[in-house]
């Protein structure tokens, strides 16, 4: 679509673009009072919702930015939908493809076996990045153990975390480079 949104005295009149759209409506589930606010710790589970998979430090920074300054507790929407969209756009919080997991859990298969062990599993899940909480590793195991054999198969697991289409695909292709560690993906 070719317009862009309007605001008028802090209201947003008009949104445009399928992105903004989206977006405005899981706010809008959220906004119970129909005041075009939401409670501050609704943030994660609507940047979730949209698809994006933040880390609690990017959820905390988003609700830095968005908070109603005035009105401590709510994030508005005039503040909310600039900031997702603007982040979005630079394919920020976005999921890994298919091809980024078996990568990964291929780099974590030293021996080139298919699977990794429950063991071995677990020590990376509770040790390594930004740690899991028991109840999320036990939801992560019910899908990715293999109780006949009490491995990972990882390529049957990354099979089963992705997900339907999601929000990025709302934004123009262009040729995207992101890093990725040290390397650079385009």
């Amino acid at each position: 679509m070719s317009t862009r949104k309007a605001a008028r005295s802090g209201s947003i009149q008009e949104v445009t673009t399928d992105l903004e759209k989206k977006i405005t409506e899981c706010f809008e589930i959220f906004d119970h009072a129909a005041n075009k606010t939401v409670d501050v710790r609704e943030i994660g589970t609507i940047i979730r919702s949209l698809g994006c998979i933040p880390t609690e430090a990017e959820i905390q920074e988003i609700i830095v930015n968005v908070e109603d300054q005035e009105n401590a507790g709510t994030v508005p929407l005039q503040n909310f939908l600039p900031h997702v969209d603007g982040l979005i756009k630079q394919f920020k919080m976005r999921p890994a493809t298919a091809e980024e997991l078996l990568k990964a859990f291929q780099t974590l298969d030293k021996e080139n076996k298919g699977y990794l062990t429950k063991e071995y599993f677990l020590k990376l899940m509770m040790e390594d990045g930004e740690p899991f909480t028991q109840e999320e590793i036990d939801e992560m195991l019910t899908v990715a153990l293999d109780p006949d054999t009490g491995h990972i198969n990882y390529e049957y697991y990354v099979s089963q975390l992705l997900v339907p289409p999601s929000i990025y695909d709302l934004i123009p292709k262009k040729k995207e480079v992101r890093k990725i560690g040290a390397g650079v993906l385009f």
